[in-house]
């Protein structure tokens, strides 16, 4: 694999750990991607819509025990970026 598919906004630190738990998951609350992440919930945010405006992450929001909850998923197009990305990190580092 070659070093092309190397993601400059999939690479920074939160969003990588962003990634890295939706890779193995169909959706995650909000919640535990903070609880995660060791991070407030208006960096997790700035994190996640920066992956949002990529067309990376959906975004929703549901009713669970009567609160308004959110999740995160990957698109098809994010997933693929993110498994593209740790390919050339792979390349890169031998």
């Amino acid at each position: 694999m070659s070093v092309d598919a190397f993601d400059p906004l999939i690479h920074a630190p939160h969003r990588l750990q962003i990634c890295a738990i939706l890779d193995t998951v169909d959706k995650v609350e909000f919640a535990f991607l903070r609880d995660q992440l060791g991070v407030s919930e208006s960096v997790l945010s700035k994190q996640v819509k920066a992956l949002e405006d990529a067309g990376y992450v959906k975004v929703s929001k549901g009713t669970r025990e009567g609160r308004v909850r959110t999740w995160a998923s990957f698109t098809k197009a994010g997933r693929t970026a993110y498994r593209g990305h740790v390919a050339a990190l792979r390349a890169i580092v031998g």
